[in-house]
């Protein structure tokens, strides 16, 4: 079971989560190049200009691994990395959970992504001038749980901690990407978390991954904000076990 932290994260994200399967799974935990423990010297402008990028990184650790049929639990902008590395490699996952995806965050036409695309620039252009600022003013929002500002604190944390440059860039690859014609393609059992109240990810876009998707399914977890990996993991990890046990709740 292959867990992969979202934008301005890293693998410790998930070790409220991760720990519930290690008795069943071998697990694995990994920071995406330029973020966390990772060699930064390994980033690459050109490679990492896609999410593309890190999904052959996905793929290269898998097959380095010997994984084959595994589980892929992807948060926030990995949610799109595991769908990339999915289509790239049939075999390797066997299902895929998809904790807060979006596969764009751009609303075009009748699709609503959450953001208009003057919004997105306007967040890109204060990342840009203030990575610290940025980060202060966003991660208490996009944590949610306002009545408990240590889950905000901490990705704020987090966030300061990356490389500002790394970070502007794979801003702009996350909240520019649109991966709604690979939904289609991946074919594999899929269940979507979402929470009830998400800035960055709200329910219609957990809908419309359900929706076009072949095999998914939406389950919706009793908790706000995008991190219910560290704001709600005991049901996180519920809806988890459900699911790869065969025996997940009446989806929404």
């Amino acid at each position: 079971m292959l867990f992969a932290h979202g934008f301005g994260c890293d693998q410790h994200m998930w070790r409220f989560v991760a720990p519930a399967f290690e008795d069943r799974y071998r697990t694995v935990l990994f920071d995406h190049v330029g973020a966390g423990g990772s060699d930064l010297s390994a980033y690459d402008p050109a490679k990492y200009a896609s999410l593309d990028g890190y999904a052959e990184d996905v793929v290269a650790l898998c097959r380095a691994l010997g994984v084959q049929g595994g589980v892929f639990v992807g948060h926030s902008v990995s949610a799109m990395i595991g769908v990339l590395a999915a289509k790239r490699a049939p075999g390797l996952f066997a299902r895929l959970v998809l904790v807060g995806p979006s596969p764009r965050y751009i609303d075009d036409g009748d699709y609503v992504g959450g953001f208009s695309e003057a919004q997105i620039h306007e967040l890109l252009e204060l990342l840009d001038s203030n990575h610290m600022g940025w980060a202060q003013a966003m991660a208490p929002v996009i944590m949610g749980n306002p009545d408990r500002p240590e889950l905000g604190q901490e990705l704020t944390e987090s966030f300061c901690r990356t490389d500002p440059e790394i970070a502007r860039r794979f801003a702009r690859v996350t909240f520019l990407s649109d991966n709604r014609a690979d939904l289609a393609d991946v074919t594999l059992p899929t269940l979507v978390l979402q929470c009830t109240q998400d800035v960055i990810a709200p329910m219609t876009v957990g809908e419309y991954v359900r929706d076009h998707m072949p095999d998914a399914s939406l389950v919706v977890l009793d908790a706000a904000g995008h991190c219910p990996n560290l704001s709600a993991p005991t049901e996180t990890a519920d809806a988890i076990d459900a699911f790869v046990r065969g025996t997940s709740p009446a989806p929404a």
